[in-house]
């Protein structure tokens, strides 16, 4: 076992539970507990649990906050309500993707920000360097805090009966303070696998007690723990983009297809220009669904090819439980990306038949009240 791994607060609780532990983003993580199929169509079909407490949180307060969080990230954050959730990117000046965020507009000058495991060193050092925080503190609060997902159908009725209050008023990417399982939280409701759910941030040393609630409190409903093997399958079903492998510090938002939160009217922000200077050219590649015409999984890494020739790479690839067929991102030369397309992705030295297809590849169930 790799002592250098950091484990969250339910780390016993996984061991106990049969979970099988890999290393991810520097923490020892559960992969699965009684497989991934199984646990995909687990959240597909009723509900289930996530240990999500690896991401990073940190808080940045005072009457500067506004201004600096401009200047940061690509969204427009003038636009965020008090209760109110934003997804968004951090860019370097290049345009390269530093990370990819969700932000909580706490109070009027009060802000959470969001961000993946494995870029906690890395973010809170671009955070707290790349512009000035004039009037503003930040607080890297990772390490206090704990945070389960609750995915699935039934995920409103489970938080529901555990909740202080009607968590059917809290609506998509919105959130409330209350207590869940007597565990005082923050019930937000945005989500990683298309269906609807919860995400309940929690003191680290109460994160155990409300994970035994929830896994108690759900077993008619059919709960069971989810591992990081479902949470990709789901993920990538939904084309939720995963840092790492579909975007990262060499991809430019624009060929991602996540223009959509970057918001050049609001101003000046890290990475402006260099979004901008391709949007006037068009990106020369963009990520694309693909669908395998047979049982050949497409993994990252493989390359993309056209009548032969290389024309791109896979970024993310499985076996899709719900679609029932084998699903890939990859970035392709903009020529060769509209939906219809015929390429082919080489396995094994064979170019195996691929189609671009449009995405998400499983329809969301999200509420979007």
């Amino acid at each position: 076992m790799d002592t250098s791994l950091k484990r969250t607060p339910l780390f016993s609780a996984h061991l106990q539970a049969g979970a099988r532990m890999v290393p991810f983003g520097g923490w020892e993580m559960p992969v699965q507990y009684r497989g991934i199929i199984e646990e995909h169509r687990t959240v597909r079909a009723a509900v289930g649990c996530f240990d999500v407490s690896h991401m990073g949180e940190f808080e940045i307060e005072g009457p500067g906050a506004l201004a600096t969080l401009q200047r940061l990230t690509t969204n427009d954050v003038a636009a965020l309500e008090i209760g109110q959730v934003q997804y968004s990117l951090l860019c370097r000046a290049d345009g390269g993707i530093v990370d990819d965020l969700t932000l909580y507009r706490l109070a009027e000058d009060r802000y959470l920000m969001v961000v993946n495991a494995g870029n906690i060193d890395k973010d809170w050092t671009h955070v707290t360097t790349a512009v000035p925080a004039d009037g503003a503190r930040w607080r890297n609060v990772s390490d206090a805090t704990g945070l389960i997902a609750v995915q699935g159908p039934k995920a409103e009725a489970l938080v529901g009966r555990l909740a202080d209050q009607d968590v059917t008023r809290i609506g998509y990417y919105r959130f409330a303070h209350g207590k869940v399982g007597g565990v005082a939280a923050l019930i937000s409701r945005t989500g990683y696998t298309g269906e609807d759910g919860f995400e309940l941030y929690v003191a680290a040393g109460e994160t155990e007690r409300l994970w035994k609630a929830l896994l108690d409190g759900g077993r008619a409903d059919g709960v069971a723990p989810i591992g990081l093997g479902a949470r990709d399958t789901l993920r990538l079903e939904m084309r939720y983009a995963l840092y790492g492998n579909d975007i990262d510090d060499t991809t430019n938002p624009l060929e991602a297809g996540l223009g959509w939160v970057v918001k050049p009217a609001k101003g000046d922000f890290l990475g402006r220009a260099a979004i901008e200077a391709m949007r006037a050219k068009g990106p020369a590649r963009k990520l694309v669904g693909l669908e395998m015409a047979d049982r050949s999984v497409a993994r990252h890494g493989y390359p993309v090819v056209k009548d032969g020739a290389p024309t791109g790479i896979v970024t993310s690839g499985t076996f899709g439980p719900s679609v029932e067929r084998s699903i890939a991102l990859a970035y392709v030369a903009t020529a060769h990306g509209a939906v219809g397309a015929e390429l082919g992705v080489e396995i094994r030295g064979q170019a195996k038949p691929a189609r671009v297809v449009k995405t998400p590849f499983h329809p969301p169930k999200v509420k979007k009240g």
